[in-house]
């Protein structure tokens, strides 16, 4: 089954969430936190991945972000999979974090952009994890009323220019959540199970209509490119990247003390960007048994994880995938 496209084009707003597998915990204290914070902060920095507000749960967590590059496949696809290899790194274990990828709301910022930060900011206190919100330390909210500093990727200024006013900005804003209740239409949208791909009215659906029927368009005629390249253009690209042949990553190189890195790559990219099954893997590389794939894939992201420069290798080769 093919995954949905995303509706993505510069300068566009966002609702961004994900939940753990099984809804198990995805932050187990301050090291886990912080090191979701530093992803987001290269997120920025790589991507240009504007952060507007977040707020991390402990199982799930809230991101309203701007694309000024239009990207927030590439941005989310790094924080998603970063954020993974450093949990599993911490807690000392392997395997898939989040229940799936990540459900992203296109946003109609003139209207909802305050109300929305807001939405974010009362999660801690809607699920009764504090009494006040400004004890929930793992949210922009504290930034936002002066609390802490703001970090260098926390856009804060498009939220504030919402309460119409230059004065104050943190007392009114603070002021502003402490209000009770939110637009009807913001309430309705929220309340539902399954939530819309686009928040936002008739008139905002239309403004971007023939945008977004550019982007459906383009993207039916590449869907299966983008979202599942066949192991054979896995390969293809792995080796191009690498200076090698085909069959030098097909064909496993024998011998004590032999390496064959790129090889362990075009494994994990086949399963990571490409959602292949650990037998299909086997077969395209030749072996007898799914095992072998296993072992590979943990191979690669223990080295990932303890060398930059090959997690900056895998990297630009994922991002060679994105139109």
């Amino acid at each position: 089954m093919s995954r949905p496209i995303r509706i993505e084009f510069e300068n566009a707003y966002y609702h961004v969430m994900n939940r753990g597998r099984g809804r198990q915990a995805i932050f187990h204290g301050e090291e886990y936190y912080r090191a979701f914070l530093s992803t987001l902060d290269e997120a920025h920095t790589r991507f240009g991945l504007q952060i507007h507000a977040y707020c991390l749960m402990r199982n799930h967590y809230h991101l309203l972000v701007k694309t000024p590059e239009g990207n927030l496949q590439r941005a989310m696809r790094h924080v998603g999979s970063v954020y993974t290899q450093r949990y599993n790194r911490l807690k000392k274990t392997d395997g898939s974090l989040f229940r799936g990828r990540y459900k992203a709301i296109l946003v109609n910022h003139d209207e909802y952009l305050l109300h929305l930060s807001k939405y974010i900011h009362k999660n801690p206190l809607e699920a009764h994890m504090v009494s006040r919100l400004e004890d929930h330390s793992w949210s922009s909210y504290p930034s936002y009323i002066g609390l802490h500093k703001s970090a260098s990727w926390l856009y804060r200024h498009e939220v504030y220019a919402q309460l119409q006013t230059k004065r104050q900005l943190a007392k009114k804003y603070q002021a502003y959540v402490n209000e009770d209740g939110m637009p009807k239409m913001l309430e309705d949208f929220y309340s539902h199970e399954r939530l819309g791909p686009i928040l936002g009215d008739a008139d905002f659906i239309d403004d971007i209509r023939d945008k977004l029927d550019e982007v459906y368009e383009e993207a039916s005629h590449t869907e299966k490119q983008q979202f599942r390249p066949s192991i054979s253009m896995i390969v293809g690209t792995v080796s191009d990247y690498c200076g090698l042949s085909h069959s030098e990553i097909y064909r496993p190189k024998k011998g004590r003390g032999v390496k064959n890195q790129p090889r362990k790559i075009a494994m994990y990219l086949a399963q990571h960007i490409g959602g292949y099954r650990l037998t299909e893997i086997a077969e395209a590389f030749g072996l007898k048994h799914y095992g072998g794939v296993s072992n590979a894939i943990h191979m690669i992201k223990q080295e990932m994880e303890a060398d930059v420069k090959i997690s900056r290798s895998v990297n630009d080769i994922i991002n060679r995938f994105d139109p």
